[in-house]
């Protein structure tokens, strides 16, 4: 039971246990009823506010009686806890405490056992002298078979490696290393400045050193071959493997040993697992550069051949790693990860001095192709059989990126040069195509058509693919590059063209087939067109094809005007051959019978056979453009006066023939622009309202019709007007003046969509004056 605290304690015990005063505690006691008795006034204030509550008395009653007593017992629950509480902590400090003073007697004990040992030990200091001897002796004596059967151990041991039982060489080595050792530890222990013994006891097994050594050699050769090995006779590598694992430990125990001795035998450690692990970094490094079986000069292939190798041996090794060479090594050497690590080092090494070579450019192709794409891919590291333990996002870059962007840089150099060369010489072959004397071939929809076209895009296709097995960046800067070398090309191709046609009209009878080569020029224009498109679209992307188009616009104009100077020596051809037949008109020939209109037409169809070989978009406006020449040649005549109508017979019968020949040319026209969709009414309908101008009978409505005419035409001019008028010849020169007057007062409004026709017929040298004398 707990005792009250004596008087000289109770602060003490107040403070600490939390014990109250008694007339402390009935204060407290007095105002906590005060408190209740005022909390229960109002809640039973609270519950009869009205007369029929009162009813209700008992029933409050009863259930404040029910929660009283649940509060009770909830209480009297944890005081009782609390209680139990107390009880169990008095007795385990009184167990404790008894615990204590059992310590505390023991120590004493303890402490008059220690004092009254001292003298003991001093007393048993030749017991350990002797001790010592004895162990020393037992050791000689232990050592002694061993030291006479040394020369009889050398020879059985290089007997065994000589015959590859390397694990018995071994054991019979371990032996004689031991008895060294032994003996050499126990003089050093005994005098370690006594070196006349120590090197007495190290000649007398120096053949120890040279067994290890020629042992050594074994082990190395087998782990040279050690892929080899794990294949025929995987029995022999975890020999090596054990010998190696021993040898480790005995070093590890030497080391251990040396902190207490501070001796260490000859030859130790001999750290032979990192002299393996050397031997295989040699051994990886020497088959990797052993792979090159060519050189540029023995054949053009011999860098895809090499990395073909190198592929095929590292993929074959590292699974061989994998599957094989884990099961005989320890967990701990990690062997495939090293091996993993020594093979991507030495690659890495190797691709360097290739790297460092004077690479061509498909070379350089080569090298970065296997560099960035192969060595990551399924047909290498990316290989299924190696997962999980190869992941090619953790593998170093084979070259740095300096080195990458150098043989880039490099390579676009070569390549740049190299495509001009291409360009330039796949021009001049096509240049010698056009003085043949056979026709350029026609592709599948009879277009002439020759093969430079497909000459230049299949060489660009060409460099294209090999730049997209690199990366998506290199084949952007070359498509860019195939432009821009393209933008120079047709330049030069235009300058080809023009000098082709100033060489024949030298000489209109060569090159024979000079039409036909003309028109293939023309056509391989729109088939450049589409080819740059179609090579847009294949190899560019959408985000990049903005910053790429920016040449487009340059090189569809190049071409647009290439086709358009073709079409116009073409067109110049065919005017040449009409320009006889083109001065009958408008002539007293013409009048009297010339069917000039008709050899003409005949001209222009004949030559527009030809040109049906032409593809549609450059024929379309070739035909739109003849129709237009001829009728302006048509109107020049009319312009050039070279007939002056006598009668007004004579100005019907020509106006009459100029509608007919109108009318015949518009047949002509709509023929030749069929399948176009062209409206080529147009051009004839000016003959035609020239023809009305010069057929009007009645003088007096002569201003009326030419004011039709002009607003018809508003770019005729007064010198027009004037030999129009001159050529019906019966115009007063007082009418020629009033109508050109009152026409110059009066300029009519062109019609926005008109296009002109008479501004580029001129009227020789016979001004206005002169008509209107």
């Amino acid at each position: 039971m707990r005792s009250w605290p004596r008087a000289g304690e109770r602060g003490a015990w107040e403070m600490t246990s939390g014990w109250v005063p008694l007339d402390a505690y009935s204060l407290t006691m007095k105002e906590t009823d005060r408190e209740a008795v005022a909390t229960a006034v109002q809640r039973v204030a609270g519950m009869l506010q009205r007369p029929d509550q009162l009813d209700k008395v008992e029933q409050y009653r009863r259930r404040e009686a029910r929660k009283k007593a649940s509060v009770e017992a909830r209480l009297k629950a944890a005081i009782q806890s609390q209680l139990d509480g107390v009880r169990t902590g008095l007795s385990q400090l009184h167990n404790a405490l008894t615990d204590v003073k059992d310590i505390q007697q023991s120590l004493a004990d303890v402490s008059k056992d220690w004092r009254q040992s001292i003298n003991t030990v001093e007393s048993l200091k030749d017991v350990k002298d002797a001790v010592a001897q004895h162990s020393q002796l037992a050791a000689a004596v232990e050592n002694l078979k061993n030291i006479f059967s040394v020369p009889e151990i050398v020879r059985e041991t290089q007997d065994l490696i000589e015959q590859g039982a390397l694990l018995q060489a071994h054991r019979k080595l371990m032996d004689l290393e031991c008895s060294r050792d032994g003996l050499m530890c126990e003089q050093y222990r005994m005098d370690s400045g006594n070196t006349r013994d120590m090197t007495l006891i190290h000649g007398y097994f120096s053949s120890t050193q040279g067994l290890s050594d020629e042992l050594a050699k074994q082990l190395w050769m087998v782990l040279q071959r050690s892929l080899v090995t794990v294949r025929r006779d995987p029995t022999l590598l975890v020999s090596v493997v054990r010998i190696i694992e021993r040898e480790e430990k005995i070093d590890r125990r030497i080391l251990d040993r040396k902190k207490q001795t501070g001796f260490v035998p000859p030859g130790r450690p001999k750290n032979w697992k990192e002299k393996m692990f050397s031997i295989l970094d040699r051994t990886v490094t020497t088959r990797i550069e052993g792979t090159q079986a060519d050189t540029r000069e023995s054949d053009k292939m011999w860098l895809v051949r090499h990395l073909e190798i190198i592929r095929k041996y590292v993929l074959d090794d590292l699974l061989v790693a994998k599957n094989l060479m884990v099961q005989c090594f320890p967990p701990h050497y990690e062997i495939f990860k090293n091996l993993l690590r020594m093979y991507h080092q030495a690659l890495s090494t190797r691709m360097q001095e290739l790297a460092s070579e004077d690479l061509e450019a498909s070379e350089i192709v080569s090298l970065l192709t296997w560099v960035l794409n192969t060595y990551t891919s399924v047909e290498m590291m990316g290989n299924m059989e190696l997962a999980p333990e190869v992941d090619v996002h953790s593998l170093e870059p084979l070259l740095s990126p300096n080195v990458v962007s150098e043989l880039l840089d490099t390579y676009m150099s070569t390549l740049t040069s190299n495509i001009i060369a291409w360009l330039r010489k796949a021009l001049e072959t096509d240049r010698k195509d056009w003085s043949k004397e056979t026709e350029p071939e026609a592709d599948q929809d009879g277009y002439y058509q020759t093969t430079l076209p497909a000459i230049v895009f299949q060489m660009f296709e060409q460099n294209l693919q090999v730049a997209a097995q690199i990366n998506e960046d290199l084949k952007t800067k070359v498509l860019v590059l195939c432009l821009q070398q393209m933008n120079s090309f047709l330049s030069r191709y235009k300058d080809e063209a023009q000098l082709y046609k100033e060489e024949h009209l030298k000489n209109r009878q060569h090159p024979h087939c000079y039409v036909q080569y003309m028109i293939a020029i023309i056509n391989n224009c729109q088939t450049f067109k589409e080819s740059i498109v179609s090579l847009k679209r294949k190899y560019l992307k959408g985000e990049v094809e903005e910053g790429v188009c920016l040449s487009q616009p340059s090189m569809d104009g190049i071409l647009d005007t290439i086709a358009k100077e073709g079409c116009g020596s073409l067109l110049e051809e065919v005017f040449l051959d009409l320009e006889q037949h083109l001065n009958e008109l408008m002539t007293k020939k013409w009048l009297l019978g010339s069917n000039a209109v008709d050899i003409i037409c005949v001209t222009v169809e004949d030559y527009f056979n030809d040109f049906a070989k032409i593809k549609k978009p450059y024929k379309k406006r070739m035909t739109a453009e003849a129709h237009r020449r001829v009728v302006v040649e048509y109107l020049r005549a009319v312009m050039q006066k070279r007939i002056s109508f006598r009668s007004a017979e004579e100005r019907k019968e020509g106006a009459e023939k100029m509608v007919r020949e109108a009318e015949q040319l518009r047949f002509l026209f709509r023929k030749l622009a069929s399948g176009f969709g062209e409206d080529v009414d147009g051009h004839c309908d000016t003959i035609v309202a020239v023809a009305e101008v010069i057929k009007l009978t009645d003088p007096s409505l002569l201003y009326l019709e030419v004011s039709t005419l002009v607003s018809k035409y508003p770019d005729i001019r007064d010198d027009h007007i004037g030999a129009l008028l001159a050529v019906r010849g019966d115009a007063s020169r007082d009418m020629k003046q009033t109508i050109i007057e009152t026409l110059e007062q009066g300029p009519a409004q062109a019609n926005p969509s008109y296009v002109p026709i008479f501004r580029e017929i001129t009227v020789p040298s016979l001004n206005v004056a002169k008509l209107l004398k």
